[in-house]
């Protein structure tokens, strides 16, 4: 079993959540746009209609894990998996899996664990969410400067806990592609067509977001209640 030393911390792999809330949508959004963006890591996004891809905005509410309780946003696409032949498309994804292009929090421990053991794109921002009501909302801010206020709007639950799910995360950093096995059970889901609203700021990442043509209708938002994850050790590519 894998232990690294963090902040003067041991961190046994694989890394436990307990607890944490997730809300989020999946946008369509232009395929060589997301390329442009993603053109350092030497990966491709998987475009799932001709021409599209799709990119993905969370934010979370950790509450109990091995990396204490923090706040965090991501920014991700769906990718073709490295080395993986045939197709991809919305209705079969057997050939994709996420990359991480951007994910701040708001303590510094995870944020230095991130780094190191997986190569996530970890940056200290303020979270401010907002979650006591069915419309959950995040307000992102990064150097003082607004990078978005996302709004989610309650969906249709679906029944029962969710099956646990095994994914693949790649992130790419310091030259280094790695990938990242992950899987995560969740309970308490809501979704929809459509469902979230966003307005943009001025910050780098917000001009980044305009340029995939954002802000739009997401082709579905959700939320999770709780859901428990385990991430294991980074695998270089």
């Amino acid at each position: 079993m894998a232990s690294h030393l963090i902040q003067g911390r041991t961190v046994t792999m694989p890394v436990r959540v307990r607890d944490v809330m997730v809300c989020g949508a999946l946008y369509l959004v232009r395929a060589d746009a997301a390329r442009a963006v993603l053109a350092y890591s030497g990966l491709d996004v998987a475009e799932v209609l001709p021409g599209k891809a799709v990119c993905v905005l969370v934010f979370a509410d950790y509450r109990d894990g091995d990396l204490d309780s923090y706040h965090e946003f991501g920014m991700a696409f769906l990718i073709r998996r490295p080395g993986a032949a045939g197709s991809v498309g919305l209705g079969d994804l057997r050939n994709a899996a996420a990359f991480v292009h951007w994910m701040p929090v708001d303590q510094g421990f995870t944020l230095e664990a991130g780094r190191s053991l997986w190569g996530v794109p970890k940056e200290l921002a303020d979270i401010d969410l907002r979650l006591g009501t069915p419309y959950k909302r995040c307000i992102l801010r990064r150097d003082g400067r607004l990078v978005l206020d996302m709004l989610v709007k309650p969906g249709t639950p679906l029944p029962g806990p969710g099956p646990l799910v095994t994914l693949d995360a790649y992130t790419h950093r310091d030259g280094r592609t790695r990938r990242i096995p992950w899987s995560v059970r969740t309970r308490g889901i809501r979704v929809r067509p459509g469902g979230a609203l966003i307005r943009l700021g001025n910050h780098p990442i917000a001009k980044e977001l305009s340029e995939l043509g954002l802000p739009r209708r997401p082709l579905l938002a959700g939320t999770v209640a709780h859901a428990t994850m385990t991430l294991d050790e980074a695998e270089p590519v």
